[in-house]
């Protein structure tokens, strides 16, 4: 994302992911913040002449990459050191060399992983293969794992239950529906009210409003559309 002209204004939906994000000036990296998950329309600005990277991560990344519980920046950000994994030295210049640095980084953090426990692997696999569309009790039996202990281990690492998860990944595949005019119940819902009531609990919008789009807002949406 390049902002050479002008500031701008973009409203961020949930999405079910969590990002690693760079701030480049004139070639340099200025900061570098680690997300947590959206679950709620985020408003966010950005300055003009800024290059912004974004690095996208499936939850589990948290536990075996990051190391670390992101519970306490849900909706939110927190700011790392420009020196984190090195990032300081990355030729910005070049996003296919900033591409490979940012992969032999990643392989570098999962050389020696503490042992990975397979219930949460499977839980995840389902989960972003289904886009949350699985029940709870069908998800715990398929991983078993107890949906007690699945909801404390989501509590405990993200902030949010395993239910709001489902229900943010629902709504997130059902913005290349909207993107395409189709405003009507898709995926596992009940009926349009419910729809409605869904995406608007999530994306602060209506379907209709997602639609439109005005001013290229929804910053998502514009990226679906120009696929």
């Amino acid at each position: 994302m390049e902002t050479p002209d002008k500031k701008y204004n973009y409203d961020i939906l949930p999405d079910g992911f969590f990002d690693l994000i760079f701030e480049i000036k004139e070639g340099q990296i200025t900061k570098m913040a680690l997300t947590g998950v959206w679950t709620k329309q985020i408003q966010i600005s950005i300055p003009k002449n800024t290059q912004l990277i974004g690095v996208r991560f499936k939850l589990i990344s948290a536990e075996y990459i990051f190391k670390r519980s992101i519970k306490e920046f849900k909706n939110t950000k927190t700011e790392l050191p420009t020196t984190f994994w090195g990032c300081q030295n990355f030729d910005f210049g070049s996003f296919e060399k900033f591409t490979d640095s940012i992969i032999e980084k990643l392989q570098y953090e999962l050389q020696n992983p503490k042992e990975i426990d397979n219930r949460k692997l499977e839980l995840f696999k389902i989960l972003y293969e289904q886009k949350g569309e699985i029940s709870v009790r069908e998800l715990s039996e398929r991983v078993f794992w107890s949906s007690r202990q699945i909801n404390r281990y989501f509590n405990n690492r993200f902030g949010f239950s395993l239910k709001t998860f489902c229900n943010v990944l629902k709504c997130y595949s059902s913005l290349k529906h909207i993107a395409k005019g189709e405003l009507f119940p898709v995926n596992d819902y009940y009926d349009q009210a419910h729809f409605i009531k869904q995406v608007k609990q999530i994306t602060g919008s209506t379907p209709t409003h997602l639609y439109l789009n005005k001013n290229d807002r929804f910053l998502q949406l514009t990226t679906i559309r120009t696929r």
